[in-house]
């Protein structure tokens, strides 16, 4: 199994800065996209970031992501945080077990991000 690992949330005042972390571990062969989600209690799970195994991006507005993957990792900055920002946010990684297989879709727990005003 592939169980994937947040970290780097918190309480953040406006105007600042956070770091997050999502680490993969279990049977893997190769990680092929990654990516950042958030979602609010209001809203569905929506896309911030992501990158793919060659190393191409996008992400939204204030945020950056990048992937170590010889540590199974990926990791979104962001910077200059608003009000808005708060969410839980999700990792999600498309984890090929074995050569012969189809990547499969795996998430994280979440981590909250609250930024206040």
């Amino acid at each position: 199994q592939v169980q994937l690992v947040e970290s780097g949330g918190g309480l953040v005042q406006a105007g600042g800065s956070l770091r997050l972390s999502c680490a993969a571990s279990g049977s893997i062969f190769r990680i092929n996209e990654m990516g950042w989600y958030r979602q609010t209690p209001e809203n569905q799970r929506a896309l911030v970031a992501r990158i793919t195994s060659g190393g191409s991006t996008y992400a939204t507005g204030r945020f950056t992501i990048s992937r170590d993957d010889a540590k199974n990792m990926v990791f979104l900055e962001m910077s200059s945080l608003k009000p808005e920002d708060t969410a839980v946010y999700y990792c999600k990684m498309m984890v090929v077990i074995e050569p012969s297989q189809y990547p499969r879709q795996y998430w994280g727990q979440g981590t909250q991000v609250t930024v206040s005003s």
